[in-house]
C-alpha cells in the first residue's frame, strides 16, 4: 500500500502484483479516524508494507510521524514523494484523464506514482 499523506486528505494506492494502481482518496478531519479506515484497508486487502510517502521539511517531518503512529499491524517503510503529485498530473493528463477524474483522485494518482517508484527501486 502506497500513502501520499497530506493534512486533510490521504491518497491510497494498491500493488497487489508489481504494479501499483490508484485505490482511493480519504478525506478526514481526525487521525483515528482515519487510521481506523487505513486499518480495514490493510485487514480487507491483506497488506504487509506500507510506504509511506515522505517529502521535505516540515511535511517530511508530519508524514513521517503519521507513519509511525499508523500500527496497523503492517511494516512501514518511507519513501522519497518528490514531485510525485506533479508527475502523477502530467500522466494522468497525458492519458486523457478527464480534469474532474484528475483533480478528484489526484493525490491516490500521487501514491501510485510514488509506490511504483518504490516497487521499481526494489526489484
Amino acid at each position: 500500500m502506497g500513502i501520499d499523506y497530506g493534512r486533510s486528505k490521504v491518497g491510497i494506492s494498491l500493488a497487489l502484483s508489481g504494479l501499483a494502481e490508484p485505490y482511493k482518496v480519504i478525506r478526514y478531519k481526525d487521525l483515528n479516524t482515519l487510521k481506523g479506515q487505513i486499518a480495514e484497508i490493510v485487514k480487507k486487502e491483506g497488506i504487509d508494507k506500507i510506504v509511506v510517502g515522505v517529502s521535505e521539511g516540515k511535511s517530511k517531518a508530519e508524514a513521517e510521524n503519521f507513519g509511525k503512529n499508523l500500527n496497523v499491524g503492517s511494516q512501514t517503510i518511507f519513501f522519497d514523494e518528490t514531485l510525485s503529485t506533479h508527475l502523477a498530473q502530467e500522466l494522468s493528463r497525458e492519458a486523457g484523464v478527464k480534469r474532474k477524474k484528475r483533480k478528484a483522485l489526484e493525490d491516490a494518482f500521487a501514491a501510485s506514482v510514488m509506490l511504483q517508484s518504490f516497487l521499481d527501486s526494489n526489484v
